[in-house]
């Protein structure tokens, strides 16, 4: 059974957050406006790597946050300290706990871009004060998710295992980062601790350290296939793969009858040496034993392996993953949408003279529109929470940017995306476990078209406004 995600940390995290922010909990406190409830939004504006879709991942993790949240007499003497902090709002602080709703898409779904994905409703204060730690999270293991699946992808069905703890930025993220990989496709992880967290399953054989240590290539591999006569996967790199990793592999596979062993390559030319390799192994009498192949590996040198015929059945992949190096930064941004005044829900909206960075207002609900006849997702539909739509009457769309575009649905179904999370500051959601999450992410990205799962030039994968939340942001937009 995995142990609570919570034993990650030994410490409270309640301080883990932009000084802005308590500032303005100050401010919100003394000018009158602590109580307002208050509507932010969690969405994101591109998509990693020019990618067709992203993936929502770290709910767990700020759920846990959110439960746990309390400031210690340290933590208010610290703030005491700066001298910029009125005496009332540290009292107030000492009794601090979340107290509002949260609406959000469950972890592993496919998203695009300025679609809430979460919608936290809350006192000023309070959904101000817990900004930092959303963005951080949803930011870290959505990028990783993301770039894991553009990965899986990439391999066509063969296995990819999560080999960058040594890389990754920080212990969190070695961590929380294998369990992204893991939503976002990864078969296994070389991260000890994501596995007896959260159930990644953990595995690895030697470093080219163990093949050194002993008199003889050949007597380190022969020790090691002793020990482990059922796991043994065996590093053929470190001198020199064809004349002597090959050679010696095949003899101490030979020796301890281990006839679906692996091998591993991780360096040189991949494509060139998993050939050369796979005629030894097969002229040997070992077809069964596999092949690894690791080494600086992301989707397109994996894409170009397998269209040059690379004798390749598995991938370990490290770095170019944990950090998403080639988009290291997912963008998710939190923004006021509205507030309450009495019993109405006043919209609000952020004006940029980048158009992009325009906001859409309102306390809003979002539908995936799903055609029954293919089974595929093809389009978004964000409308204002008290929107009603009938499903057994056509539907009609409009693009948000190019308003003269529509679309009109006659035979489709509506999935509400956000679902309840917290509800006056109580959790009223059972999180799934990580395999639950990858196997639902797995099923949500099936229900993708081919075409927007391309790695250059997707198809645009629509995200529409209602015709009642287009007219309210056309109105603000003209005040």
């Amino acid at each position: 059974m995995n142990k609570p995600s919570t034993s990650i940390w030994n410490e409270n995290y309640t301080m883990l957050f932009d000084f802005y922010e308590m500032t303005m909990g100050n401010g919100y406190f003394k000018c009158g406006k602590k109580e307002t409830i208050s509507y932010f939004d969690v969405f994101f504006r591109d998509i990693p790597d020019g990618g067709g879709f992203a993936i929502a991942a770290g709910l767990e993790q700020i759920i846990d946050y959110i439960k746990n949240l309390r400031f210690t007499d340290d933590d208010i003497a610290y703030l005491r300290s700066k001298n910029c902090f009125s005496s009332e709002f540290l009292d107030y602080l000492k009794d601090f706990h979340f107290s509002g709703d949260i609406w959000a898409v469950p972890e592993g779904t496919p998203v695009f871009p300025h679609e809430p994905i979460m919608t936290v409703r809350a006192s000023a204060i309070e959904a101000q004060f817990i900004e930092t730690f959303i963005l951080l999270t949803i930011n870290h293991q959505s990028l990783i998710a993301t770039k894991t699946n553009r990965i899986v992808r990439a391999a066509q069905g063969r296995p990819v295992s999560e080999f960058g703890s040594r890389r990754a930025q920080g212990a969190s993220a070695a961590i929380l980062g294998a369990r992204a990989a893991y939503i976002g496709g990864c078969s296994s992880t070389a991260c000890t601790i994501a596995d007896e967290l959260y159930g990644v399953p953990a595995g690895g054989t030697m470093a080219h350290s163990w093949v050194q240590m002993f008199d003889s290539e050949f007597e380190a591999f022969d020790t090691y296939c002793s020990i482990y006569p059922n796991s043994a996967t065996l590093l053929a790199d470190t001198y020199n793969v064809l004349k002597s990793g090959i050679p010696n592999a095949i003899k101490a596979f030979k020796k301890h009858n281990i006839k679906n062993g692996a091998v591993r390559i991780d360096s040189g030319d991949i494509t060139y040496l998993s050939k050369k390799a796979r005629k030894m192994l097969d002229e040997a009498g070992l077809p069964d034993c596999k092949i690894v192949a690791s080494n600086s590996l992301d989707e397109y040198i994996i894409r170009d392996l397998i269209q040059q015929g690379a004798a390749i059945d598995a991938f370990g992949v490290g770095e170019r993953l944990i950090t998403s190096k080639s988009t290291p930064v997912f963008g998710g941004v939190y923004k006021l949408a509205a507030i309450e005044k009495g019993d109405q829900i006043i919209p609000k909206i952020k004006i940029s003279e980048n158009a992009e960075k325009i906001t859409n207002p309102h306390f809003k609900k979002v539908y995936r529109i799903i055609e029954k006849e293919s089974g595929k997702a093809s389009a978004d539909l964000i409308c204002v929470y008290d929107e009603t739509i009938d499903t057994s009457a056509p539907l009609t769309i409009f693009d948000p940017v190019y308003t003269w575009k529509e679309k009109t649905y006659t035979d489709y179904e509506l999935i509400p995306l956000l679902v309840p999370i917290f509800k006056d500051g109580k959790c009223v959601y059972n999180s799934p476990s990580t395999e639950q999450i990858r196997s639902y992410c797995l099923k949500q990205i099936d229900m993708q078209w081919d075409e927007v799962k391309r790695f250059e030039n997707p198809h645009t994968y629509y995200v529409d406004l209602s015709k009642k939340l287009w007219d309210i942001k056309q109105e603000l937009l003209r005040k």
